[in-house]
């Protein structure tokens, strides 16, 4: 089977061909005979009922700095595609949001990879709140009075944006940190936004585990330990993979979600797991397959690819 596969990414010149998962998902998709395209999202369109993308024909290799070979400069009608792939990375603003709106247009005779419809409603922050059992204590709120209350009530915790991505924006806040009132007044003044806090897990310096599942099913994890004085533990930001084996409690949350996932055509998806809590589960561009290859020996790209050649064959 050979499909005509299109790349919805940032620059894939800027990429690291190293970690990258969306190079790592072109590579095995090439070397599977698939014909490949690129695109960035600001060169997706709407046109009178067509959906549109400007880019280009799509070579790689795993040779940095020459690892993109590009085609000239061409626009295609994404109902001509076999599959799209949604993997720009977040903030999940109203751009973002935006093109999960165009891509469901097209899918699913168009197979958007993962389902834009669920991408847009699932975001990683927010779709934990449906599984409270598993995670640690969390609030949603942009009122200052409601999250001192929180903090009041759990002590050390963490404050982030809602959409944020890798780490950004961050902070660790002990129980008596006085500076909740001026983070509160920066977030505020950048975005309408709520912010979220949970509470602190010491666990975190043992590591944050990404554990990867593919349609549902979980096929390894690797834990990312925070650098030395830091409380994040994001790739981005100094964070240390390590091997580790999923254990009896990540089973037992992907047992609980790996269901609702695969019915919502979330084909790749990263989980975090903090000692034995949930606290994110990624759909917008997760991360982590080359290291849990390195790793473990397991072809995630190559099972990711099973999944969909399967679902057009069907």
């Amino acid at each position: 089977m050979s499909l005509n596969v299109a790349f919805q990414m940032d620059p894939i010149g800027a990429v690291n061909i190293n970690a990258d998962s969306t190079f790592r998902l072109a590579e095995a998709a090439q070397q599977r005979g698939h014909d490949l395209f690129v695109y960035t999202p600001d060169m997706l369109s709407y046109r009178e009922g067509r959906v549109m993308a400007k880019g280009h024909s799509l070579k790689v290799q795993r040779v940095q700095g020459d690892h993109a070979h590009l085609g000239d400069r061409r626009e295609i009608d994404l109902a001509d595609m076999d599959v799209v792939w949604l993997r720009q990375d977040p903030p999940f603003d109203m751009s973002y949001i935006t093109s999960t709106h165009l891509l469901d247009m097209v899918h699913p005779d168009t197979l958007v990879v993962n389902d834009p419809f669920w991408v847009r409603n699932y975001p990683e922050k927010l779709l934990v709140l449906e599984f409270q059992d598993l995670t640690p204590p969390t609030m949603i709120a942009r009122d200052l009075e409601s999250l001192r209350d929180f903090r009041a009530e759990h002590g050390d915790v963490i404050l982030k944006p809602l959409y944020g991505n890798g780490g950004a924006g961050v902070f660790k806040l002990h129980g008596g940190d006085s500076n909740l009132a001026s983070l509160h007044e920066m977030f505020s003044g950048i975005n309408r936004e709520p912010l979220i806090m949970q509470k602190f897990l010491p666990a975190v310096t043992k590591g944050d585990k990404r554990v990867i599942l593919v349609d549902g099913e979980p096929v390894g994890a690797i834990n990312r330990v925070p650098a030395e004085g830091e409380t994040r533990s994001n790739m981005h930001v100094g964070g240390r993979p390590e091997k580790v084996a999923l254990t009896d409690r990540d089973r037992e949350i992907c047992d609980r979600i790996g269901p609702l996932l695969r019915e919502k055509g979330q084909v790749f998806v990263g989980i975090d797991v903090i000692g034995d809590w949930l606290t994110e589960i990624n759909v917008t561009s997760p991360t982590g397959i080359q290291e849990l290859e390195r790793f473990d020996g397991v072809d995630v790209a190559g099972r990711i690819w099973d999944v969909i050649e399967a679902k057009r064959a069907g």
